[in-house]
């Protein structure tokens, strides 16, 4: 039983080191106007024992700087890591600040009422990994407004 979770983190772990170094090699895109943009690097469906029939994404999201998302929920699970800057993050009432080189997890369904970049003149990059049902949805808009807090 071990060694089939092994081989499927295995799996998984290689397909992110695959993405990163794809990543890499791309040239800098910017956004206009200073929006927050993302960049899919790979969507793969996966039928491995444990994780059948759900689709892995991995994507890269620019935070220009001072930029804020707006409040979300993702409906699977999320992985993130931060590739460039400090990501400031309220996830669950919880405030935490991400600096390059910091990982996290946010299980489905969670608040995610602030996603901002404090600097005023750096952009931050996130490195975002989701495993989700085939053509779902990565982000959601809050069940209930009235919990978002700053």
């Amino acid at each position: 039983m071990k060694l089939k979770h092994t081989k499927t983190l295995s799996i998984i772990l290689l397909m992110i080191l695959s993405a990163i170094k794809v990543w890499a090699q791309q040239p800098v895109r910017l956004s206009s106007a200073g929006k927050i943009m993302d960049i899919t690097i790979l969507k793969k469906l996966i039928n491995e024992p444990g994780i059948n029939n759900k689709e892995v994404r991995i994507e890269v999201v620019s935070f220009p700087p001072g930029s804020t998302s707006p409040p979300h929920m993702h409906p699977c699970p999320t992985f993130g890591y931060v590739l460039e800057g400090e990501i400031e993050s309220v996830f669950e009432g919880q405030k935490h600040i991400y600096k390059q080189g910091d990982s996290f997890y946010e299980k489905s369904f969670g608040l995610h009422s602030v996603t901002h970049n404090n600097n005023l003149s750096k952009q931050a990059k996130l490195l975002v990994f989701f495993i989700a049902d085939p053509n779902q949805s990565t982000s959601v808009p809050p069940k209930n407004s009235s919990k978002v807090d700053r």
